[in-house]
């Protein structure tokens, strides 16, 4: 095998050198795709941004365009580095991924549905060379069931009952960048059970050097972020189903102990449709753990049509892009925080992020040090679970834990064995 066929080679990783020079190809011209083509091209790589549908990837290229003419206009960027940005990506329509263009690193970043990235991964690996690194942009699906054999769904179907495991699958890994990607900073870089140590490192370097803040984390359901977050919705949502306190003073008492939205205005933000559709999957990999059951009161909204801002109306209502039935009970989410366990959002959500933070690391799947720093950048918390560990105590965490447990007994507040 020569150094041009063989995955590995001696030296600088060939996703490093020279850095300006790689080229590099981002499938899925939406708002995700198209963000992370900017961060790329800014950084000084060719890319060709792709798309299946007709005009797509031009109609984001449009979009690239007049985003920065906006930052030329505000002093951001030098008209010189606005037109050298937008010269080195080259949009591509295509439904056929050995088409693309031989690369470097390709990022893919389509719609969440694993049989339709495990046919695009498979095309990819016939005609891009063993060198090339391929990545997803997925938020919660599974590295491993993306490179590993199947034998259930439509690509395994399409394969006689059996879809093969890829043949190169150490150069395969997650790279899962935050919405917008010119503006977060955080990526979180996702190891699967195959991929090359080599290959993890040269990516994470690669982001580094884009400006970000890289973050490893193993194939778990949600990875670090979408994982630890679940209680942030998922406590105030039972609360309000409770009728213990409504969603704006719910949302006031968060804000004030530090987050910079609540709750609810966030996932009316995200999408109750996008928040519930994560919460769903991280659900369903865990082998349906109580810890993440979905709530009725969310799948009602999104069933309602009820869906956030996007459709004017989710949790609360929305008029020229602002809620207009979200007054807080401000004595209320005062008396609230502070009281007992069972009405006090800010205790019981807190006690849940530590517990899943602990929990997350205690399995072996990232460090603590990186949790936290990926629940400040990629969820602007006001710090991260082990912070709070630290402000908060273990022995109360764990107390906590018990007592919210004994009154919803089932399994959500199982402490971890770690604290």
């Amino acid at each position: 095998m020569t150094d041009d066929d063989s995955p590995l080679t001696d030296g600088p990783h060939p996703l490093l050198d020279p850095p300006v020079e790689v080229p590099v190809a981002v499938l899925g011209a939406g708002a995700m795709g198209a963000g992370i083509a900017q961060v790329a091209a800014q950084a000084g790589h060719p890319v060709v941004l792709v798309d299946a549908q007709a005009g797509a990837a031009d109609s984001a290229l449009d979009g690239l365009r007049r985003t920065f003419r906006k930052l030329v206009d505000k002093g951001k960027v030098t008209e010189a580095d606005a037109r050298a940005t937008l010269s080195r990506i080259t949009p591509l329509t295509t439904s056929d991924m050995t088409t693309v263009p031989a690369v470097r690193l390709v990022v893919e970043a389509v719609v969440e549905h694993l049989d339709i990235k495990r046919a695009i991964f498979r095309q990819l690996e016939q005609t891009q060379g063993p060198q090339t690194v391929l990545a997803s942009n997925t938020s919660s699906l599974s590295i491993d069931d993306l490179v590993g054999e199947a034998t259930t769904g439509h690509d395994a179907a399409l394969h006689g009952g059996t879809s093969p495991a890829m043949t190169h699958p150490g150069r395969v890994l997650g790279l899962h960048f935050f919405n917008p990607p010119p503006l977060m900073r955080l990526v979180e870089v996702i190891t699967a059970r195959t991929s090359d140590t080599a290959v993890l490192d040269a990516a994470s370097e690669l982001v580094r050097r884009w400006g970000k803040v890289p973050v490893r984390c193993t194939s778990t359901p949600g990875f670090i972020v979408n994982r630890v977050a679940r209680p942030f919705y998922g406590e105030a949502q039972r609360m309000a189903a409770e009728g213990l306190a409504d969603p704006a003073t719910l949302d006031l008492a968060l804000r004030d102990a530090g987050f910079r939205m609540g709750p609810f205005e966030l996932t009316d933000l995200i999408g109750q449709d996008v928040n519930l559709a994560v919460g769903e999957s991280v659900w369903r990999q865990t082998g349906e753990d109580p810890r993440y059951a979905p709530t009725d009161w969310q799948r009602r909204l999104v069933r309602e049509g009820r869906l956030g801002r996007k459709s004017g109306q989710g949790v609360f209502t929305y008029a020229d892009g602002a809620a207009v039935d979200a007054a807080p009970d401000e004595r209320r989410a005062a008396e609230l925080v502070g009281g007992p366990l069972r009405t006090d959002p800010v205790a019981r959500t807190l006690a849940m992020l530590v517990n899943e933070g602990v929990d997350l690391v205690h399995r072996g799947e990232a460090t603590a040090e990186d949790v936290d720093t990926a629940m400040t950048l990629g969820t602007n918390y006001p710090r991260g679970p082990f912070g709070w560990l630290e402000q908060i105590g273990a022995e109360t965490v764990r107390a906590q834990l018990t007592e919210l447990d004994g009154m919803y007994p089932g399994g959500r507040y199982r402490p971890s064995e770690a604290l």
